[in-house]
């Protein structure tokens, strides 16, 4: 039996007691034809890709879900009032919940602690993908995290009962999930999946559900923001102007709308109607980064205004890795080891669980006093669990122990806790800042995007002062004028709520990889290789041909669409399967070059044929059956949809990353 207790962002315990079928290979060769049951009409021409509006489904609110790896949390607006953004964070209710229980009552729970990076460290994810808990035992990611999503589903759904009674039941809401940009096309169908199991949507309404990129969502809300909730890092050094000063600027207008904001639930934040000051200022083609720095990554994009109050193109895809605020945690746990040894500190951990949440609780809590120019040292208190099972594990102290390390920096303070120097305490952000900054300074280096001027720090890791300084010391003397927006930390799940609202604001993004299926083509000696060569029925062919639908860093506009057309190998076929293909370069030729891998399947469902002389679309040759799928690859998730031309019917169009 199952149960889940109040849910911290990313922190999740769960109380416990005491055949899809193999995908087939692509069409790329007349044997394969034959196990795909499809074959290409089209397989060497790539027609121009067209534009189409995207539809916008009707909503009363829209409900965003920022599912962090440190702290999570939900916001909602009502389409009656976009303006007001009601907000709902957690943090740490289940890692104090877990710190409070009875030892032998812990065992009995399942606690999980930034399993959200697992997602987007698995190369080989699938739906039965595992997650450990701190005591080691495993359970389905796919459980935790639709767990996690039920809570914020529930807590929303019952919010928005008691502020407005009268809001229907169903198709009133419009659910908004973030994930890092990094984030490949399976971890995103993995989100997707998990939020069909929660029951915040059902597969029939998918369109219910958007996948919103943080970095975007960040973006999208500083669009927002006046000088006054903008902290310009700059503005540190001498002669330098702070964002804040022209406070003349409507400042009558400024003084109501915070009054207004006092006078509604203490969390309400009002959003401009159009944009803030600083995006006033700016004209259409002005360049801007935004670094989201959160627990678990550093996701860049870079964005160009392509209207000065209107649409945004994305300028390079997203770029970044694991270098979040985890990463100090980490730094610390190696720290430890170094000390007590790194065999007892994975014993501890995974026999005494809760004492080592205690002891990340109190690492926390100096980890946010840090600061590039404090002088003090600070005390981390040591549980007791931890001490007494020192002692028992190695026969002495924990106070010896740190006499005989060759860690110079932590030393035993008469209060009985780790005292360690501030140098040693900066180091441990060391590792994690300065990969931060390399990634940012690599893609300031892309010719894509030079001229970029101004960098927006986001993320709850933006908070963090040592960051701060770092970034500024680093890129300030390069010109680039380095931005900090107030409530940093809720900068992604505000900015979600507007992505919901108007979700055509980013008109153009780039494909982080190329796509496209593999085909024959006619052979053509001495262009293709004679291992290629297939001879049937007197016609040379060349085999595993990659044909591309689209290029990796190929800009792509929303609701843009790659077609082709596809015929059933057999009369009566019910279900046709065609396997994708990506690589990163943008000029492989073959599905069996290097770096070029199967990344998933296009599923096309038919319903069965119309009768011999039944209605048939005009132009439909008599005995062959065509479906034309439509791709689009400049949305935040790769979409198809798909019609059967000789009834004008749509056809049931999937795309499955997680069956690899």
């Amino acid at each position: 039996m199952l149960a889940v207790p109040e849910l911290g962002l990313q922190e999740l315990y769960i109380g416990s007691s005491p055949g899809r079928s193999p995908v087939p290979s692509p069409p790329g060769s007349p044997r394969t034809q034959e196990s795909c049951a499809i074959a290409p009409l089209t397989p060497s021409q790539s027609p121009k890709p067209e534009a189409r509006a995207p539809q916008q489904a009707s909503f009363s609110v829209v409900v965003a879900i920022d599912f962090g790896t440190t702290s999570s949390g939900y916001a909602f607006s009502f389409a009656s009032d976009p303006e007001a953004i009601h907000m709902m964070s957690f943090g740490y209710t289940a890692r104090d919940y877990y710190h409070d229980l009875d030892p032998e009552e812990a065992r009995d729970w399942l606690y999980f602690e930034k399993f959200k990076m697992k997602i987007h460290s698995t190369t080989d994810l699938t739906l039965k993908t595992q997650l450990e808990a701190v005591n080691g035992k495993k359970m389905p990611a796919l459980e935790v995290f639709s767990h996690a999503l039920r809570f914020f589903k529930e807590q929303a759904l019952q919010e928005l009962r008691e502020q407005c009674p009268s809001l229907p039941e169903k198709d009133t809401v419009r659910w908004v999930l973030t994930v890092p940009a990094i984030w490949k096309q399976p971890a995103k169908q993995f989100m997707r999946e998990a939020a069909y199991l929660a029951g915040l949507v059902s597969r029939e309404d998918a369109e219910q559900l958007l996948i919103a990129l943080e970095p975007e969502a960040a973006s999208v809300y500083c669009r927002k923001l006046r000088l006054h909730q903008l902290l310009d890092l700059s503005s540190r050094a001498p002669g330098s102007r702070r964002l804040g000063e022209r406070c003349s600027i409507d400042s009558s207008f400024r003084q109501a709308r915070e009054q207004l904001r006092k006078s509604r639930h203490s969390r309400t934040f009002l959003v401009e109607s159009g944009v803030g000051e600083l995006w006033a200022e700016m004209q259409a083609g002005d360049r801007y980064m935004v670094a989201d720095c959160g627990g678990g990554t550093v996701d860049l994009t870079v964005h160009q205004l392509e209207q000065p109050h209107g649409t945004l193109k994305e300028l390079y895809k997203a770029s970044g890795g694991p270098c979040g605020a985890v990463g100090v945690d980490l730094a610390f746990e190696q720290l430890l080891g170094r000390i007590f040894g790194e065999d007892f500190i994975a014993t501890f951990k995974r026999q005494r669980p809760a004492a080592w949440v205690d002891l990340t609780i109190a690492f926390e809590a100096r980890k946010r006093t840090a600061g590039p120019h404090r002088a003090g040292a600070l005390n981390i208190s040591l549980p007791f669990s931890f001490i007494d099972f020192y002692r028992k594990q190695r026969g002495h102290n924990v106070e010896t122990a740190l006499r005989r390390s060759s860690v110079n920096s932590v030393k035993w303070s008469s209060q009985g806790m780790l005292r360690m120097s501030c140098e040693a305490m900066n180091e441990l952000f060391q590792p994690t800042v300065s990969g931060i900054i390399q990634h940012i300074e690599a893609l300031l280096a892309r010719p894509e995007v030079q001229g970029v001027k101004l960098l927006f720090l986001v993320g709850g890791f933006a908070e963090s002062a040592v960051l701060q300084h770092a970034v500024q010391a680093a890129l300030g003397p390069r010109g680039l004028r380095v931005v900090v927006p107030h409530d940093v930390g809720l900068t992604i799940l505000k900015g979600a709520v507007l992505f919901g609202q108007a979700p055509g604001v980013v008109r153009v993004r780039r494909s982080p990889l190329t796509y496209g299926v593999g085909v024959l083509n006619r052979f053509v000696a001495g262009r293709h290789p004679p291992e290629k060569l297939l001879v049937r029925d007197g016609r040379r062919w060349c085999t595993d041909v990659f044909e591309r639908f689209v290029a990796a860093e190929q800009s792509v506009a929303l609701g843009e669409e790659v077609r082709r057309s596809y015929c059933p190998a057999r009369p009566g076929q019910r279900r046709v399967l065609i396997n994708l293909y990506c690589c990163a370069a943008e000029d492989a030729r073959f599905i069996t070059d290097p770096g070029v891998r199967k990344c998933g399947a296009l599923s096309l469902e038919l319903e069965p044929e119309p009768a011999e002389g039944g209605p048939n679309a005009a132009g439909a040759p008599p005995g062959r059956r065509e479906i034309r799928a439509a791709m689009q690859f400049g949305d935040t998730e790769i979409k198809v949809t798909a019609v059967d031309v000789s009834t004008n019917r749509s056809v049931r169009a999937t795309i499955d990353f997680l069956s690899n």
